[in-house]
């Protein structure tokens, strides 16, 4: 899953720069002869906030890219594709750093977020990944990647959701 840096986008002129709505659309796969999108001040301060954009045609905005903190970097996106007013992918700086580091997708199409990949150490690829695998909203499975290869070393299960941890697998091959 990658990652977009974020740090490359500013604030132009109070509108948010043409190239953040090219590059957005390109990362999720949508091809367009020009841009166009809506733009938010969502507080009042003439800075513009929130980008929203209609990728798929139909007429309603179904991707929106936030500047949250008013630096006029972009620390958001969230895409709502199916319509039905809930996201189904995010993608989160939670750090100031400029670059996305959680990932948050609704893979059984249910309008939750199901699966949460974050990148905790700053490198640029996901590392913790938590998985609600029956539906209610808790995270009841968490996979880490602790030496950084690319690959998850501990997974934890909570089976009844309770909260506490029934079980714990590690493997490293290194």
């Amino acid at each position: 899953m990658g990652l977009v840096d974020c740090k490359n986008y500013s604030v132009v002129e109070g509108n948010i720069a043409e190239e953040l709505l090219e590059d957005l659309l390109d990362l999720i796969g949508i091809e367009y002869d020009s841009v166009d999108g809506v733009e938010v001040d969502l507080n009042g301060d003439g800075i513009i906030d929130a980008v929203g954009v209609d990728t798929n045609n139909d007429g309603q905005i179904d991707t929106v890219a936030l500047d949250r903190d008013g630096d006029g970097v972009v620390d958001a996106i969230i895409s709502d594709k199916d319509g039905d007013g809930r996201a189904d992918t995010m993608e989160v700086d939670t750090d100031g750093d400029g670059v996305i580091d959680t990932v948050g997708i609704d893979t059984d199409g249910d309008g939750y977020i199901d699966v949460i990949g974050t990148d905790t150490d700053g490198d640029g690829i996901i590392d913790t990944v938590g998985v609600d695998s029956d539906g209610d909203g808790v995270i009841d499975t968490v996979g880490i990647d602790v030496d950084g290869d690319g690959t998850i070393d501990i997974v934890a299960y909570d089976y009844n959701g309770d909260g506490i941890v029934d079980a714990i697998e590690y493997e490293n091959d290194d």
